[in-house]
């Protein structure tokens, strides 16, 4: 982590990650990029669909390859880069055949690192193969939940899942929740774990860092008026004055569950997180 020296209020405390292992002088591929509109939480007709959101800076979207298609070949990596859509770097590729694409980057991956996605490849970081042949207790990234479509979770910087059980055509993976699931065996992921494990660290220091992020204010609820949240009205800094609590829309959170008991993955779940 980088820190800052204090020279004002908002520097005192404020962190930033340590780019140092990022390649340097490198541009980035612009075969692989492409220009995003920014729809600051609304949907397709306009309308607000997510609170808190506008503004922020500029970004290229980067186009990663979480199936990694290049099966069987072999492939270097060329640089570690910068991607400001997500928490993770992420690593440009080169295969053997000439084809390029970006990788989300495993820590401890470096330039001149050879990787490789088959169903013989060694069990050493950044390798890619299927979840029944990767030994009980390893830490994986980038896991699929249906095979051949893609890694859907432990993709977010330092995150990983760990593989405990091999049975009945089932993978029993350990999430960093501490939920316990069961993924068909067939699904691919990526040996290791994600890199930028110290994005959990990282201090704003002032209001403005959350600015550049694209994240707006958030106004408290016993700061409204009666019909703008249950929590609003009374005199100076008052109680919530509700016996559970509550959204802007009068629906219950805390202590609820929110999950869909008729849901299709449930009977997948042996074990539920831990409160």
């Amino acid at each position: 982590m980088k820190q800052y020296k204090p020279t004002t209020q908002s520097r005192r405390h404020m962190t930033v990650v340590d780019y140092g292992t990022l390649t340097k002088g490198v541009k980035r591929l612009k075969s692989l990029t492409r220009g995003r509109s920014n729809r600051a939480g609304r949907n397709s007709q306009g309308r607000i669909t997510m609170r808190h959101q506008g503004g922020g800076n500029k970004k290229i979207f980067r186009e990663i390859d979480f199936v990694q298609k290049k099966f069987g070949v072999p492939g270097k990596v060329e640089s570690i880069e910068y991607d400001p859509y997500r928490t993770a770097f992420i690593a440009r590729i080169s295969y053997k055949d000439g084809d390029r694409k970006y990788i989300i980057a495993p820590h401890g991956m470096k330039v001149d690192d050879v990787i490789i996605a088959s169903e013989t490849s060694e069990f050493i970081s950044g390798n890619r193969t299927s979840l029944k042949r990767i030994p009980v207790g390893t830490f994986v990234h980038n896991v699929e939940l249906s095979p051949g479509k893609g890694g859907q979770f432990a993709r977010s910087a330092g995150s990983s899942v760990q593989v405990l059980a091999n049975e009945d055509g089932y993978t029993h993976l350990k999430m960093a929740s501490s939920e316990v699931r069961k993924v068909s065996w067939d699904c691919a992921a990526t040996i290791g774990q994600v890199s930028n494990i110290e994005h959990n660290l990282v201090v704003g220091g002032k209001a403005g860092h959350s600015r550049w992020l694209g994240i707006r204010p958030t106004v408290r609820g016993k700061a409204m008026n009666p019909r703008d949240h249950p929590y609003g009205g009374g005199e100076g800094s008052t109680q919530r004055g509700t016996k559970r609590p509550k959204t802007k829309w009068g629906k219950i959170t805390g202590g609820k569950k929110t999950r869909n008991k008729k849901k299709w993955s449930t009977k997948l779940i042996v074990k539920r997180r831990s409160k």
